[in-house]
């Protein structure tokens, strides 16, 4: 609500409150000594009524109630001792059965102790508000109940006339107030329209040529409009120099208060602490889970730096330094190297994976081919050495074209070009080149993938079989069965997220003597992944192991 209108409604409540009191004021003044007056009255005509009844009873008592009943125009009770009502005025004899019992009326029990009982109620039986006055006789009491329709006339007319001369100086008031408040408003609505400009940024002219406290006010906004211009401009330019500054830093850098409040955080630090970018950070405390990366934000709170303590964050590894600010709080750096640390690790696994990998065949062609150097090895000896040497041979040949394979793979050297393939002469396809192996070792084939079909890269989707049911062959016991879809002797649950990754093996033993590569799994999920598909594994040791390759649907021109 603008100025103006506040002064205005301001002096019209005054007013009008000061109205709605004396509308008060006066109601409860006259209705009281109006009340008191109708209740001297009812009392002098109840001791009348109870010095009348005496000690009549009965058809006599009942016929002079109703007498007096309306020769007064009130209601004329006598009631007995134990609270019933043995005669009114304003009801017939057979009807006093049905009136409720008067032993709890406060009238009443003031009666029976002896005195006089007066009480002011809304009445049960007659449906009004009325003034009860009771005074003790032989076994029991009489009462008499007086409407106060001539009080409430009274004083509603008193009101109405109240009224009216309230609305009247409620009108003159109005006007007063009106010239009033728009006077002592329009100097200060122009100043506020004056400070709205300068919160916009704009530079008002403001009139400064009054010399009261307005003039005054008026001279300190220009005054201040002045120098804050100018602070703002110097504030606006360090401000996007430092924050184009922080928010292109590959680093995460927090900023917090002495109390440990975070006051920012830029995108890289939300990237690395998996925070939204709208969501409101927690404290510096809370942000970290371990007890050494707290030590790093207690120190630099108070005045100590940090440099280069690794903490892990969820599926991130950083570098977390803590530098205290000269103002109180402190910066926090975090340098991600869960890159660097990745890489370290697959290059340690890689090395020596392929070193053992090797190392196996290498050992036995070594072996045999010494054996074979000498002269007097028989025939039949020889040959067969020359089999172990050329399998091994073979072995680590598929070894180099798996990991050349998986390089181009992952190299994004390679990209599926797809195209709709029928599933069911691609397993057939890749079962008969399987077929040796698995009538060698007694297993059944079944094939229930009818006439679907996948989008996909035909060498690829050749491939992805082709090692999945090489697995098959491989892990399943002679004599048993192999379909598309569950195969295997089953993989223990700590294993089972881990049989995606190169060299990775869950009987490493069994595996090498099968002719495993240990990176068959590892091309079959880039493979897949490589058409923006996936790969899930489950098993049960013992029971089997469920290889599911999802394919995406093509997607329509």
């Amino acid at each position: 609500m603008k100025l103006p209108r506040k002064l205005f409604a301001s002096y019209v409540v005054l007013v009008a409150a000061s109205t709605v009191t004396l509308i008060v004021a006066s109601d409860r003044s006259l209705r009281g000594r109006l009340l008191h007056q109708a209740t001297t009255d009812v009392t002098r005509e109840t001791a009348y009524f109870a010095r009348a009844v005496g000690t009549l009873r009965g058809v006599e008592l009942d016929s002079l109630v109703h007498q007096l009943g309306r020769a007064t125009g009130h209601r004329l009770t006598v009631i007995d001792r134990s609270g019933v009502v043995i005669a009114d005025s304003d009801f017939p004899r057979d009807q006093l059965p049905t009136l409720e019992n008067h032993a709890t009326r406060p009238e009443f029990h003031e009666a029976l102790a002896g005195g006089t009982g007066t009480d002011l109620r809304h009445s049960v039986s007659t449906g009004r508000w009325e003034l009860k006055v009771a005074m003790p006789i032989e076994g029991g009491a009489v009462r008499v109940s007086a409407p106060l329709l001539q009080v409430d006339a009274t004083v509603e007319n008193a009101q109405d006339a109240v009224l009216v001369g309230g609305l009247l100086a409620l009108a003159v008031g109005a006007l007063l107030a009106l010239g009033f408040a728009r006077g002592v408003a329009r100097p200060l609505v122009r100043l506020r329209d004056a400070a709205q400009g300068i919160a916009r940024g704009e530079h008002p002219a403001i009139d400064s040529r009054g010399r009261d406290e307005v003039g005054d006010l008026a001279r300190a906004l220009r005054s201040l409009d002045e120098n804050l211009s100018r602070r703002v401009a110097e504030l606006e330019r360090e401000r996007s120099e430092m924050t184009a500054l922080v928010a292109s830093m590959a680093e995460g850098v927090i900023a917090v208060d002495g109390s440990g409040a975070v006051t920012t955080l830029n995108p890289a630090s939300r990237r690395l602490l998996k925070l939204a970018p709208e969501a409101v950070p927690p404290s510096a405390l809370e942000l970290f889970r371990q007890r050494p990366a707290h030590d790093v934000v207690e120190r630099a709170l108070l005045g100590g730096e940090t440099a280069g303590l690794e903490v892990e964050l969820e599926d991130r590894t950083a570098l977390l330094s803590g530098h205290p600010l000269p103002g109180g709080g402190a910066v926090l750096v975090l340098h991600d190297i869960t890159g660097l640390k990745r890489l370290e690790s697959v290059r340690r696994d890689f090395v020596a994976n392929v070193s053992h990998e090797l190392k196996t065949p290498l050992t036995v062609i070594r072996g045999y081919a010494e054996t074979l150097a000498g002269d007097d090895v028989p025939a039949d000896v020889r040959h067969d050495f020359v089999a172990k040497v050329l399998a091994n041979a073979r072995r680590m040949q598929q070894l180099v074209d798996d990991l050349l394979d998986l390089s181009r793979i992952e190299s994004q050297a390679w990209s599926p070009h797809p195209e709709r393939v029928a599933l069911a002469p691609l397993v057939d396809e890749v079962w008969s080149a399987l077929q040796p192996r698995a009538d060698a070792a007694r297993l059944t084939f079944a094939s229930r993938v009818g006439d679907a079909a996948l989008w996909a890269d035909p060498q690829a989707a050749r491939q992805v079989l082709l090692n999945v049911l090489d697995n098959a062959v491989r892990y399943t016991p002679d004599g048993g069965h192999v379909q598309v879809g569950a195969t295997g002797v089953g993989i223990p649950s700590e294993h089972l997220p881990r049989i995606f990754e190169r060299f990775y093996r869950v009987d490493a033993a069994r595996s090498r003597a099968l002719g495993g590569t240990g990176l068959g799994l590892a091309i079959v999920k880039h493979l897949v992944e490589a058409h923006r598909g996936r790969v899930e594994a489950a098993s049960a040791l013992g029971s089997g192991t469920t290889i599911r390759i999802f394919f995406p649907a093509p997607v329509p021109n």
